[in-house]
């Protein structure tokens, strides 16, 4: 019988990860989205709010003991105040952004196991931004980064990662700049934060080749996007990929404003079809889509929705 489920990750943990007055990466995204997702099908979808936050030896498989450790104790002892610039912390973070990390992991282990064709991790803090040993762009751990490497770990030989956000995913790509098993494709406005993600970085040593970036210019439209599409189905005929990864950020979206570009919603239903095509042609639909970025609270929660109507068939 095919499982046709899709989970969805999600705790009120991620709520309470406090990032104070006036930043774009607020609860509130989280809220909007949950008032959207409120009449999903249950024949279709399920809620997940049993599960464990990453471990300090599961966080280490990405970033340095170090920094894991740095994290723990800044955010323990000040209670609040900034790992970056920009990546805020309250007294509730360290336990957000932990979960954040453990939920691609129960979600791995739930699909690998057979009782989820997929799943979507309802999750913040985000992660693409944050490196081995640096938070970064409102990003503490690198919740993507951290699943692939388990994934891997558990004996999957070859993973793409997509990261549609319209900042380009810098942490994920160092993380696998030298692995030719994870090939990791980012779309994104350049240039632009993080300053990253020129079509030049290709990967080094064993790993050249299997890192694909599409800088695209303000304004970009659907178009623009699609176009790049069609070498993404070239490359995965040769890759042939056991298990896709999302980084699903939605701040391309024409209203978001934090984004330059001009997506719309059924601009992300189209991505989705696309990338749930290759998945149901190479993976067996095996699939883990996590939340980044979208600072519209009406374009995120729409464009989520139908992501996850799409990831649900």
């Amino acid at each position: 019988m095919m499982i046709s489920k899709t989970g969805i990750v999600y705790r009120e943990d991620f709520l309470k990860h406090d990032t104070g007055l006036g930043h774009p990466e607020t609860h509130r995204r989280l809220v909007s989205i949950l008032d959207k997702l409120g009449d999903l099908p249950t024949d279709r979808f399920e809620w997940i709010r049993d599960f464990s936050g990453a471990s300090n030896e599961i966080l280490s498989i990405v970033h340095s003991k170090q920094y894991v450790h740095s994290v723990q104790k800044t955010i323990l002892e000040k209670q609040n105040g900034y790992l970056d610039g920009d990546t805020v912390f309250s007294n509730h973070s360290l336990i957000a952004a932990t979960l954040a990390a453990g939920s691609g992991i129960h979600l791995a282990n739930s699909i690998l196991d057979g009782q989820l064709r997929n799943g979507f991790a309802l999750v913040r803090p985000p992660g693409h931004h944050a490196e081995s040993d640096f938070a970064m762009g409102f990003c503490v751990f690198n919740n993507i980064a951290i699943t692939a490497k388990y994934l891997q770990g558990k004996g999957i030989k070859r993973i793409l990662i997509l990261d549609w956000d319209v900042h380009h995913g810098n942490g994920t790509q160092h993380m696998f700049y030298d692995d030719p098993n994870v090939f990791f494709i980012s779309f994104h406005q350049f240039p632009f934060y993080p300053g990253t993600g020129s079509e030049s970085e290709r990967g080094i040593g064993a790993g050249f080749g299997a890192n694909l970036n599409f800088p695209l210019a303000r304004g970009s439209s659907e178009s623009d996007y699609l176009k790049k599409f069609e070498r993404i189905e070239l490359e995965m005929e040769k890759f042939l990929p056991e298990f896709i990864l999302i980084s699903a950020g939605f701040d391309a979206h024409r209203d978001d404003p934090l984004g330059g570009m001009n997506l719309t919603t059924s601009s992300f239903e189209l991505f989705s079809k696309k990338i749930m095509d290759l998945a149901d042609r190479y993976c067996g639909g095996k699939v883990i889509s996590f939340l980044e970025g979208g600072y519209d609270l009406k374009a995120l929660a729409e464009s989520v929705r139908i992501h996850l109507e799409v990831m649900g068939g």
